[in-house]
């Protein structure tokens, strides 16, 4: 019964394994797709294909040791096989919730450091309980934390968490820096000298990098291999800096574009090396988990809390078949998951060279970041020599570039990026530094853009308020793990068996309902259409799509203040009061959803003719601050609603609900009837529909006299008779927000004709 029992648990690990495997894979594929993505050198499908085939060999050749989740955290001979189980399926339960939530927000994290202290946190908490319950040794002395923990590996990682973040961004900033000031935006010639010596020393970058990195760890690694490379790792360095000299200059001539070889090497490099080296990171726990189900099999005597895991401290080889399949499952992921793409395009976004979408706000930091720099730079500026100002800024002259259709940067800045990110981590294997391949890429990324200009003073609070909040997850990330583990494993450890279910049951129902929610999300934020304008060149084209794209954004506004309306009204009279707590989160939810827009719909905008622009601009405001006012309305609505009907008070009376009822369908009426107008784009009517709106608004003024004489010749509850009026003043509002919107989008309409 009590094999039975584990071997369940260990089947759930397996297949947690599975979905930590598909989590971890969507989480950093930013880390070597986001360049190739990023500068268009390829397509999708060919830069996934090159990343699969990269990730399949690196998972492949991996070793499978995890020596972190076996003993690199605690001390396996001083904890019992229940023990061990519960922190193991803590860690899991936990891992895979923080990396789902992680890619569900588009935001880079470490699966190194979520693993890390998560195994710290579970061991920490049962840790904690044997030295309460007096746990000793073989020789009788009392365990402590350094008997029972081994913290050497966190400090590394807290370390190299400052030491990535840090170096990567420098040395990202300078050598895209000297790159630009060689290149400058002006497209390589690709038989240039330059060129060819440029992508020779890349490719030997690439090359290094696999020696080091990529292979590292794996079972073509052998120990007189790895010596020889220590040894001799100047003549090597030589030897492929020639002979890719010669390869080079081949291809140059036959008509291969070098950058973008570069570029798809960069890429299947960084993919081999995270599978390789991070494979272990999602698979060891269930796999250390089986590995001491078969001890305990074999020799726990059904005595799990009496069996000590004096097995794992020895180190493991995985099956070839179990890295096969964690491969396929990691291909698998590459390719179908949404999650992934979402998650690139937080990198790609934030290091555009030109503006676009930003996906984040402003933030106090950021701003101040800004005008600091901006003083700095002007100071420079001031005490620089005229020609050395005036031979930089033509090096870095942006109107000479030339992007592929699509693309976010070039293909110098996306080499850049990969060679000196390969580079860094190869650097800091050398000297034994566990640099984290999400941080390393992800700020080589940024200290890249930076040094290109691609932040200008329009976007750079907003990219530099993406960048400090990509840097605060990773290091919430390891406070989260931590802590949360540490509870999951101690309520595991104290509800046995049950809380174990428990916990399997929320991590299942929080999985399914954070995909569920994702795509969702996904649907709701997918616009097509400003994705078309930003790869789009043709003005006119640009025009005619931006009419449609505000067109058809006013027109899903009004829908929604119609349903929120409608809802808000009908809870008052039926007395629900769930449609408005609802209502409240919806409309915060649509005012950030306006907020995009507009901030989407201008920087459409300015890929026109200034004098276009100014021609239509005053009549485009017009109509989107009538959408906003709109919604500030619908709040005055519903927040009296909600905290009437929250206190239970009187619903309207039999005096004049039905009057009520008859002016709030009026009010939806005209609002269905303006939503058929952006719909089909035909504003023939508009004048006629301002018209029958200034009239409604004569009426509901009319009606709202009437009721106060109504009021004050009845005994109906006052506060229930003061929010009906209230009401109808806010409908009268939102009529007048109608007219205005009305009036704009016929004006621009009109000048669209």
């Amino acid at each position: 019964m009590i094999e039975t029992i584990f071997f369940g648990i260990v089947v759930f690990l397996c297949m947690l394994a599975v979905f930590d495997l598909v989590v971890g894979v969507s989480n950093d594929a930013v880390n070597f797709v986001n360049s190739a993505i990023g500068a268009k050198v390829a397509s999708f499908k060919t830069i996934i294909a090159i990343a699969a085939v990269g990730v399949f060999a690196g998972a492949a050749m991996s070793n499978g040791m995890m020596d972190v989740a076996r003993h690199g955290i605690f001390t396996p001979q001083y904890f019992t096989f229940y023990e061990v189980i519960c922190i193991f399926l803590a860690v899991m339960v936990t891992d895979v919730i923080l990396l789902d939530v992680f890619n569900t927000l588009g935001m880079p994290t470490s699966t190194t450091v979520s693993m890390v202290f998560e195994l710290l946190g579970g061991a920490f908490a049962l840790a904690l309980v044997k030295m309460v319950a007096g746990a000793t040794d073989t020789a009788g002395q009392p365990l402590g934390l350094g008997d029972l923990l081994n913290t050497d590996k966190a400090l590394s990682v807290i370390i190299a968490i400052f030491m990535s973040v840090a170096v990567a961004f420098i040395f990202g900033a300078l050598v895209m820096w000297l790159s630009r000031l060689v290149f400058t935006f002006v497209k390589p010639q690709n038989r240039s000298v330059k060129t060819i010596l440029f992508s020779a020393v890349s490719a030997t970058a690439i090359l290094w990098f696999l020696l080091i990195k990529g292979l590292k760890g794996s079972t073509l690694m052998t120990p007189q291999l790895a010596q020889w490379i220590a040894d001799d790792a100047g003549l090597i360095i030589l030897g492929c800096m020639a002979v890719m000299t010669v390869v080079m200059t081949l291809l140059a001539l036959v008509g291969v574009n070098l950058l973008k070889i570069v570029v798809l090497m960069g890429t299947f490099a960084l993919a081999m090396a995270f599978a390789g080296n991070d494979l272990v990171n999602f698979v060891g726990v269930p796999l250390s988990g089986l590995d001491a189900f078969m001890d305990f099999c074999a020799h726990g005597n059904s005595d799990p809390h009496g069996f000590m895991m004096l097995s794992l401290q020895q180190s493991a080889q995985t099956p070839m078949v179990y890295l096969m399949i964690a491969g396929l499952v990691m291909v698998l992921a590459l390719i179908f998951s949404k999650k992934a793409q979402n998650v690139v395009k937080t990198s790609v976004d934030l290091s555009r060279q030109d503006e676009g979408d930003e996906m984040f706000g402003s933030s106090r930091v950021a701003r101040t970041l800004v005008r600091t720099s901006s003083r700095i730079a002007s100071t420079v500026n001031r005490w620089m020599p005229m020609s050395v100002k005036n031979a930089i800024d033509k090096r870095f002259n942006t109107e000479q570039m030339t992007l592929e259709e699509g693309a976010a940067f070039d293909m110098v800045r996306a080499a850049v990026n990969l060679v000196l990110a390969g580079l860094l981590v190869a650097l800091g294997t050398t000297y034994k530094l566990p640099l984290s391949t999400t941080y390393v890429t992800f700020m080589v990324a940024m200290g890249a853009s930076l040094a290109d200009r691609a932040w200008s003073r329009e976007s750079a609070v907003f990219r530099i308020t993406g960048v400090i909040s990509v840097i605060g997850g990773w290091l919430i990330t390891a406070a989260v793990a931590f802590s949360l583990c540490m509870i999951v494993s101690a309520l595991m450890y104290y509800g046995s068996y049950v809380a174990m279910l428990i916990s399997i049951i929320i991590a299942v129902a929080l999985l399914v309902r954070s995909n569920i929610r994702y795509g969702r999300k996904a649907e709701k934020e997918n616009d097509s259409l400003f994705t078309a304008i930003l790869h789009t060149r043709d003005k006119q084209a640009i025009w005619q799509m931006l009419c449609e794209h505000i067109r058809l954004g006013n027109a899903a506004r009004l829908r929604f203040v119609i349903d929120c309306y409608y809802s808000a009204t009908d809870a008052l009279l039926s007395e629900y009061y769930s449609p408005l707590r609802r209502g409240t989160n919806l409309i915060d939810e649509e005012r950030k959803a306006l907020k995009r827009q507009r901030r989407r719909e201008i920087v459409s905008m300015r890929k026109l003719d200034s004098l276009t622009v100014l021609e239509r601009n005053t009549w485009y405001f017009l109509g989107i601050n009538s959408c906003q006012q709109m919604l500030y309305g619908l709040k005055r609505i519903n927040d009296p609603i909600r905290e009437h009907v929250g206190n239970n008070f009187p619903t309207v009376g039999a005096a004049y609900r039905e009057r009520f009822v008859e002016m709030r369908d009026r009010v939806v009426a005209i609002y269905e009837r303006t939503l058929g107008m952006l719909q089909t784009g035909d504003f023939t009517d508009a004048e006629t529909l301002r018209d029958d709106s200034r009239a409604l608004q004569r009426q509901l003024s009319t009606e709202r006299k009437h009721m106060l004489d109504i009021i004050q010749n009845s005994n109906d509850n006052p506060n229930t008779a003061l929010l009906t009026i209230h009401i109808l003043q806010e409908s009268q509002e939102l009529i007048g927000c109608l007219r205005h919107m009305i009036r704009g989008m016929n004006k621009f309409a009109g000048a669209e004709n």
